[in-house]
């Protein structure tokens, strides 16, 4: 496709489905993910790992609350597989800017049941957004969920290692087997899930495994005071947002729920 095709591409796209804020709905520019209102809400982590030593997250775009928590809830319990798009590229353009490499790349399953009730499987989306630029296979059939769980937000943190303990299983080995696998699941709270998949997989005979998400909860309850700049914008080319006041709709911490 040539410059002009893609334009007019562009163009009849926008008049289709014209570009929203992916917190609030407010029209945007084609390439902003967030208005400036709830960009200013956006805390980008300052270093990919997570805070315990006991659940590190290998990248993680950003931390759970504002308008990035609202636009990863409206994605996993509002039916808008559409903001798949966006949230994946802002975790596709950590993956570029932290240099990470992998042979396969691997979504968090939800369970059969679960995924028909919900349509989809928001980490199968965000999955696809990320295996080209890692120019890795993506294999959503690699891990597979064998229990259907409680659901981990009504959980505390022990119970949560224990109600993932071992529902995970690899049904196909050879597709991970020798392999970096790019884990990739939205949210991180307390590790649990990650590190069980982690285990189904190095158990499978895959390499290493590198966990990717677009949020990981704050290092502190209490949130990190935010020094914004309000003219700041998020958009799919950006990595850090400086500064905000708020945003009014948007709260700047919002509740886990993974």
């Amino acid at each position: 496709m040539d410059d002009a095709s893609l334009v007019l591409s562009h163009v009849l796209a926008d008049l289709l489905s014209p570009p929203r804020c992916a917190a609030c709905d407010v029209g945007v520019s084609r390439r902003r993910v967030f208005c400036a209102p709830c960009a200013a809400t956006v805390e980008t982590c300052s270093t990919p790992g997570g805070a315990n030593e006991s659940d590190v997250i290998d990248l993680a775009f950003g931390y759970y609350g504002g308008a990035l928590a609202q636009a990863i809830r409206r994605l996993k319990y509002e039916d808008r597989p559409d903001l798949a798009r966006p949230l994946g590229e802002l975790l596709r353009g950590a993956c570029r800017a932290a240099r990470i490499r992998a042979d396969v790349v691997v979504p968090v399953p939800l369970h059969p049941r679960r995924l028909v009730l919900r349509g989809y499987n928001q980490c199968s989306l965000l999955a696809a957004r990320v295996a080209p630029e890692l120019d890795a296979r993506l294999v959503t059939s690699a891990l597979a969920r064998a229990v259907d769980t409680q659901p981990q937000a009504a959980l505390d943190r022990a119970d949560r290692r224990t109600n993932v303990a071992a529902v995970f299983v690899v049904p196909v080995p050879g597709a991970v087997q020798g392999g970096v696998v790019a884990l990739v699941d939205d949210v991180s709270t307390t590790g649990s899930t990650l590190d069980a998949c982690c285990r189904a997989l190095l158990s499978a005979g895959a390499r290493r495994v590198v966990k990717l998400v677009v949020a990981r909860t704050p290092p502190s309850a209490l949130g990190i005071p935010l020094g914004l700049d309000a003219d700041a914008v998020l958009d799919v080319g950006v990595l850090s947002a400086y500064a905000s006041s708020g945003c009014a709709n948007v709260p700047m911490r919002a509740n886990l729920r993974n």
